[in-house]
């Protein structure tokens, strides 16, 4: 490819409106450019990059034996009806009437269509198991978008569902899934780890989600470094500590502590570290109207409410954090000076994390505006509370699998496999007819990857100074050509023609940069879009037979014989990345 018969701008500064660092330079770079909020054009030099990140997910799933299709983006509200996801799915679902006046949707998933699919036509256990994907552009209209096509409200998904007979042959799907997601986000050049996570609002019983490591990542992933313990912290159990709860050592106490009711400013006004300090959470559960479930949830000082794991306790399901008005109408006192004694067991729940109920001798609140009580004993000074784990895990806690301790670090999460079951297939009705002739719910799983997503994940990765660092496989081009004075120099014109067709007939995906701009301006750009390998011709060094190379990362550019680029640069170019 040339440049003169290409089509790319770039940009010496990232608009002001662009917040994260693969926003900003896929904006400079031309990969993309924004069309409304949170859509974007992916442009010719975009394009391209995804289009490898596509073909390398298209060879995978294909290698594993499922099958593509393509559904359609307009979906009839009928299935999510049937599914009961019309009501609960939210403003993210974009609603529409078609002129007939009946309702559809934009998709943002697939689950309801692919299931109404495999209804219609998979009738025995003989046609089982069945795994069918596609790639296709997906909608969901976030409310705030943001980070670029990271968190955009139109992007590109491959969604794959799996039926099966039994939910052995799920877990057995599963597991290839696994391996083949492991693959993909391997042939792609990144570091990623694979984290057990929560199934959120798809549902299921089992889901691991794929993280792109990155500073800058929305997730926080606890891992044991010791062994292969992974998950994200929405879903990381923290264990309870070893060390038995100490004895009472003193008297309950009453101390004032005016206007203090943050925990990091009564441990400073007591001169106590955070650890010694529990904290009280007041909650609500409403799961009817006539029904109401307030609780106190407990935590350490310097420990965060995981609510998630909050919100799977049995009587909290969607709870809510409680108006001022309702913790005085419950505890008799404002927010920030609660706490679990003296409360009425009949009307307030009190269920303290692992932590805290190993606690003895703490300070908390003394359900009395402008006081905290000392020396505070589960047993003796207030009823022994329900125990769970409602935090968030931290470096250095135990691993659960009881090898190591955990540490920490953020990802973007671009894969996510579930285990769905029979959520979606029971309510459409989705069954088959087994050796017995009798009719069973098939089992189902669900594997997404965000195609669209990791390319801007890659480059949060990958980047420098100069701009992005793209992996290999995934570059716009493999190869950049950069001719000093292409239109000046008849030798110069020659051999970088020369060098273009030489290495497009062995099989390189190489840019021959004829634009007539300056060398700097050439060197600049091929950086900013990342090309991982750059090849100079110049009359200085034509004269002695060389021409310069200079990997995208390396620190000094370096003289080769022109009669040997090409091996050179099959030798820095892995055999998998030459198509």
């Amino acid at each position: 490819m040339r440049s003169s018969q290409f089509f790319f701008t770039t940009l010496k500064e990232a608009p002001a409106d662009a917040d994260v660092i693969s926003q900003k330079l896929m904006l400079r770079a031309g990969l993309v450019k924004r069309a409304a909020s949170g859509i974007y054009t992916w442009m010719p030099m975009g394009l391209r990059v995804l289009r490898k990140v596509e073909a390398i997910v298209r060879e995978e799933m294909n290698r594993s034996g499922a099958i593509e299709l393509l559904m359609p983006a307009v979906q009839p509200a009928e299935l999510w009806q049937e599914s009961g996801r019309w009501e609960k799915y939210g403003p993210e679902l974009l609603r529409f009437k078609d002129r007939n006046q009946r309702d559809c949707v934009i998709g943002p998933t697939h689950e309801e269509v692919i299931t109404d699919v495999v209804r219609r036509d998979v009738k025995s256990y003989r046609q089982l198991p069945l795994h069918l994907y596609q790639i296709q552009s997906k909608f969901r209209d976030e409310i705030r978008p943001r980070f670029g096509v990271m968190r955009g409200r139109e992007f590109l998904m491959k969604d794959g569902y799996s039926f099966h007979a039994s939910f052995e042959d799920l877990q057995r799907e599963y597991q290839v899934m696994y391996a083949t997601y492991s693959r993909i986000f391997t042939r792609l050049g990144l570091e990623f780890r694979a984290v057990a996570a929560d199934t959120g609002s798809i549902g299921g019983t089992g889901s691991h989600e794929f993280h792109v490591i990155a500073e800058t990542g929305e997730d926080d992933i606890a891992y044991c470094p010791d062994s292969d313990y992974a998950a994200n912290v929405e879903l990381a159990e923290a264990l309870a500590p070893a060390t038995p709860r100490p004895a009472p050592a003193a008297a309950l106490g009453k101390v004032a502590t005016p206007d203090k009711t943050a925990c990091v400013d009564v441990a400073g006004f007591l001169n106590i570290s955070l650890q010694q300090l529990v904290k009280a959470i007041a909650v609500v559960s409403e799961p009817e109207e006539s029904k109401k479930t307030f609780a106190l949830l407990l935590l350490r000082g310097d420990h965060e409410l995981n609510e998630i794991k909050a919100g799977k306790l049995p009587g909290l399901d969607a709870f809510r954090f409680a108006a001022p008005a309702e913790v005085e109408a419950f505890l008799g006192c404002v927010p920030g000076y609660i706490g679990p004694v003296g409360v009425d067991a009949e009307k307030v729940r009190v269920i303290a994390d692992r932590s805290v109920a190993a606690m003895g001798n703490f300070v908390c609140g003394a359900n009395i505006a402008g006081f905290h009580l000392t020396n505070v004993n589960f047993g003796r000074d207030c009823p022994e509370p329900e125990v769970a784990d409602l935090r968030n895990v931290v470096a250095g806690d135990p691993s659960p699998d009881g090898r190591g301790a955990l540490a920490l670090c953020r990802g973007i999460e671009v894969g996510h496999i579930f285990q769905l079951r029979t959520r979606y297939a029971s309510a459409l009705n989705c069954c088959y007819l087994d050796e017995a002739g009798k009719s069973q719910v098939m089992e189902m799983g669900c594997y997404g990857i965000g195609v669209s997503r990791i390319v801007g994940a890659a480059i949060e990765q990958g980047h420098d100074d100069k701009g992005i660092v793209f992996p290999a496989a995934i570059a716009p081009f493999q190869v950049a050509i950069v001719p000093m004075g292409y239109f000046k120099s008849e030798a110069v014109k020659v051999a970088a023609d020369r060098l273009h067709a030489d290495l497009v007939a062995a099989g390189f995906d190489v840019l021959l940069d004829d634009r007539d701009e300056r060398p700097g301006s050439m060197f600049a750009d091929m950086e900013l879009i990342g090309i991982p390998h750059r090849v100079v011709v110049g009359e200085r060094g034509l004269k002695q037979g060389k021409l310069e190379y200079r990997g995208r990362q390396d620190t000094e550019a370096t003289m080769v014989e022109a009669d040997g680029v090409v091996a050179l640069l099959k030798e820095k170019l892995c055999a998998k990345d030459i198509k």
